[in-house]
């Protein structure tokens, strides 16, 4: 007995792939997790503003909750670092000759350099300490390194109170060029953002990236005259090497910074073209670290 063959009618056949395609774009659908594109990403970013500052602010308040000191650790911490800093190379090495006002000089070098250290730090584990919020929640990913930047600006303004302080107890006076410290500590933040969300990509994807940088931080420190004034010990030096010191962008706003808040430390001082040099480096790390983390945007949380 032959058999017959018979041929599902148009209506109950499965659908073909492209078919499935055109459906859901038709519709308005999209593959679940996927990129946006990137005006689409900093608009979500945007419309987020709220979240990204309330996270930081809360990050902030329970960073010190289980101290006994609570939030006064936010402003002893870097005052510690400075005196160790001050003994170990301002007095047992003699860097403080040939500075004036050497405390203030040291202080406001820890101070700034702390920001972004401690930035990039918390950045490192952005993606990879906050999995279960990544992985539960639907909001662009780069609102955890920007938050976290935020949150150590938050924490460098209670600092810079007593920095204030202790520039009025060394003869610092109050003068107007103060003022130049709120652009560059809007460069600053930039550029610590750019950096903490290529260290959060970096991290997210290689965990040991934060064993490393404590040493990579440690060594940048060390070579951008938080403790040493880089004018005054590299006149012998060859210019190239001077150059690239001056140059460094933890230099280039530690620098900026006293120049804004500490009357001894003049233009001559700065590097040429120190401002152009910090608003390049904030936009090169701002922008670029920015796209090159939104190119990862749909591989957080996975695997």
């Amino acid at each position: 007995m032959s058999q017959v063959l018979h041929t599902p009618p148009p209506s109950t056949r499965a659908p073909a792939a492209d078919d499935l395609a055109a459906l859901a774009a038709r519709h308005g659908l999209s593959v679940s997790g996927a990129r946006p594109t990137l005006p689409e990403y900093v608009r979500q970013l945007w419309a987020r503003r709220h979240f990204i500052s309330a996270f930081a602010t809360a990050k902030l308040t329970a960073q010190y909750s289980q101290a006994k000191l609570g939030q006064v650790w936010q402003v002893m911490t870097p005052l510690l670092n400075a005196a160790v800093y001050y003994f170990i190379f301002g007095v047992l090495l003699g860097t403080k000759h040939n500075v004036p006002d050497y405390v203030p000089f040291l202080v406001t070098g820890v101070f700034i350099w702390t920001f972004t250290q401690s930035s990039i730090m918390a950045g490192t584990r952005a993606i990879s300490g906050n999995l279960g919020l990544v992985r539960a929640l639907h909001f662009p990913r780069a609102a955890l390194p920007i938050s976290f930047a935020l949150q150590q600006l938050q924490q460098l303004l209670f600092s810079m109170a007593a920095l204030a302080v202790i520039l009025l107890c060394f003869g610092v006076p109050v003068s107007l060029s103060w003022v130049l410290a709120v652009p560059a500590l809007v460069l600053q933040f930039t550029f610590n953002a750019g950096v903490s969300m290529i260290v959060a990509r970096l991290g997210a994807k290689t965990p040991d990236i934060a064993q490393l940088m404590p040493f990579v931080l440690r060594t940048w420190m060390y070579v951008s005259g938080v403790m040493w004034s880089i004018d005054k010990l590299t006149r012998k030096e060859p210019h190239v090497l001077r150059v690239l010191l001056e140059l460094n962008p933890a230099a280039v706003y530690i620098d900026l910074m006293r120049f804004a808040l500490i009357d001894s430390f003049h233009a001559a001082a700065l590097p040429p073209h120190v401002w152009a040099a910090a608003t390049g480096w904030a936009l090169l790390a701002g922008i670029g670290g920015f796209i090159y983390f939104w190119k990862a945007e749909e591989t957080y949380g996975r695997g």
